[in-house]
């Protein structure tokens, strides 16, 4: 299906319905941002990339269950919103603030990363932002693509065809760059279509990036979907959106990835086996 006949890989601005040019503004934000850094990884995507940003996270470790822990994350009752406030863990009167750190400046602010996450954006939006300015002024290693489970009224093979809209367009303006294509993740308390059209869409963009030498697939999920069919809220706080626990296992092994990758480029010799979380 050619970019014509796909909406999903057709470059497409995000219609400003609420009239206050958000959307707009953070693009242009980013394209300024990316005038005067050199990073060396740049994350575009949805609000799961930009939700990066500000997540907290605890090493694995510390993810145990434990009564004496507190809850990981919640909403605010007010408000319905997600609240990332950092928890103090206490041990008698002492607090251990090296138990708690941000997954951004922890594991990926060292990479020089750059996050152009937008909420609720699909690949026909990142597409558009691709090629109006988000790439221009850098000449990123590592290129991270997460998007595709907001497109919402396209089919599977819609969105695998925008994802691998994406991957040639960051071939053809960023020819240096390797490209790390991210999972779709099932979403949904329960079972639900979504989750299958997302793994038909991971299935078909695996297999569409066996033909690109320097594009990789990454299974994002770690398994939140139990053995009952559900989704807690402690790994997505809204079934959709993750919690930092959640974050936790998928930045791990993106993280662990990357740096493989890196490696490889700079003539270390690090063998690149099938990433697992």
């Amino acid at each position: 299906m050619s970019g014509e006949q796909n909406p999903a890989s057709k470059p497409t601005p995000v219609q400003d319905i609420q009239g206050d040019g958000r959307w707009m503004s953070l693009h242009h934000r980013f394209v300024a941002d990316s005038k005067d850094k050199e990073p060396e990884v740049v994350f575009i995507g949805d609000s799961l990339v930009q939700l990066m940003h500000q997540c907290e996270v605890r090493p694995i470790s510390l993810l145990l269950p434990h009564p004496g822990l507190p809850s990981l994350t919640h909403l605010d009752q007010t408000s319905g919103q997600a609240v990332y406030g950092v928890p103090e863990i206490t041990s008698g009167s002492s607090q251990h603030p090296e138990f708690q750190f941000k997954i951004w400046r922890e594991l990926f602010s060292p990479l020089h990363a750059l996050n152009f996450g937008i909420g609720g954006d699909g690949t026909q939006h990142v597409l558009w932002r691709l090629e109006n300015g988000e790439l221009e002024h850098i000449r990123p290693k590592i290129v991270v693509v997460w998007v595709g489970t907001n497109n919402h009224g396209h089919t599977a093979e819609q969105v695998a065809g925008g994802i691998k809209a994406i991957v040639q367009l960051v071939n053809q303006r960023q020819p240096q760059a390797r490209v790390v294509v991210l999972g779709l993740l099932p979403r949904g308390q329960h079972p639900n279509p979504l989750r299958e059209k997302n793994r038909r869409v991971n299935e078909l963009v695996r297999a569409a990036l066996a033909g690109y030498p320097r594009a990789h697939f990454l299974d994002a999920d770690p398994g939140f979907v139990h053995s009952d069919g559900t989704i807690s809220h402690h790994d997505m706080y809204d079934y959709l959106h993750l919690s930092r626990l959640g974050y936790t296992p998928v930045c791990r092994a993106l993280h662990s990835l990357l740096l493989r990758l890196l490696a490889q480029d700079q003539g270390q010799g690090v063998p690149l086996p099938e990433p697992t979380l």
